[in-house]
């Protein structure tokens, strides 16, 4: 079974590849991945062992794959029937990010507006929080004390790194219509170079939350929301920058034209859409 396989397309005919067991060894990678860290969650010995197998297995799968399409639309399988139905499953895939998104700011906006002033209005005759304010940034009512990441330190820096990570990225789309080659190249290089000036600092300002502000998971409401939004947001950085790096490596090999670059563009939407995320989360976690 190989999914590689190709053949020309006809007009009118939409291509299909041969069966292949990629879905099924990826599937147990994930199963791996899964048991791993449940046997990590529950000190057993083998969970690392068993994350790292079924990581590996996964990035295996994932290359293999996604390098069969990748020669399968080098040789001409493809037509715009195909392109159609990548660009629709890339927008209903964003579609889902955003409602994952969303989700994690409903939880902000209600333990922020409703949950915690909810508390400090509790008649302290019938609770345990007796003297508790309700203000925000909270640990909570039995929580340690820490101090609020501040917006114009790192996370400003982080903000202007990601909105230049835009306007690089749009500039090398111009060049790829434009059929300038260099200037698409580049443009590439120097998005990806900002992704990963963006989480290296955003490593640092963790080590400084943890280590000097006190500030970690445990800090009540306002860390688990503040990790749980920044560090979702950082794992989606981390891949929008692998998905750019592979993008770059095509271009750097000739790949992509002014007429068909599904690829190119289906990166670009990722990366935009995580930078507008990240606007949002600097206003509504930094900043406010």
């Amino acid at each position: 079974m190989n999914a590689s396989h190709a053949s020309t397309p006809h007009a009118g005919h939409y291509y299909v590849p041969q069966p292949s067991l990629y879905p099924v060894f990826l599937s147990g990678g994930m199963f791996l991945l899964a048991l791993g860290f449940i046997l990590l969650m529950n000190k057993f010995a083998p969970g690392p062992w068993v994350m790292t197998a079924g990581a590996a297995v996964i990035i295996f799968v994932l290359f293999r794959w996604f390098g069969a399409v990748i020669g399968e639309n080098q040789r001409g399988a493809y037509s715009d029937w195909e392109d159609q139905s990548f660009r629709q499953g890339m927008i209903w895939f964003i579609g889902s990010e955003v409602m994952f998104f969303a989700a994690f700011f409903a939880a902000l906006f209600y333990c922020r507006t409703i949950s915690v002033p909810a508390l400090a209005g509790m008649d302290p005759l019938f609770t345990l929080y007796q003297g508790y304010s309700g203000g925000w940034p909270t640990s909570g009512p039995k929580g340690a004390s820490f101090t609020p990441m501040g917006a114009w330190g790192i996370p400003a820096i982080n903000t202007a790194l990601l909105l230049t990570s835009g306007v690089t990225l749009t500039w090398a789309h111009w060049g790829l219509m434009k059929d300038k080659r260099s200037q698409l190249n580049l443009g590439l290089i120097l998005t990806v170079l900002l992704g990963v000036i963006f989480l290296g600092f955003q490593a640092y300002e963790y080590h400084h939350a943890y280590t000097e502000l006190g500030l970690t998971m445990g800090a009540g409401v306002y860390g688990a929301t503040f990790f749980m939004l920044t560090g979702f947001h950082g794992f989606h950085v981390t891949l929008g920058a692998i998905m750019l790096a592979v993008v770059a490596g095509r271009s750097l090999s000739g790949h992509f034209d002014s007429k068909r670059h599904f690829a190119f563009e289906a990166v670009a939407w990722y990366w935009h859409f995580v930078d507008v995320v990240w606007l949002l989360l600097f206003v509504v976690i930094y900043w406010l």
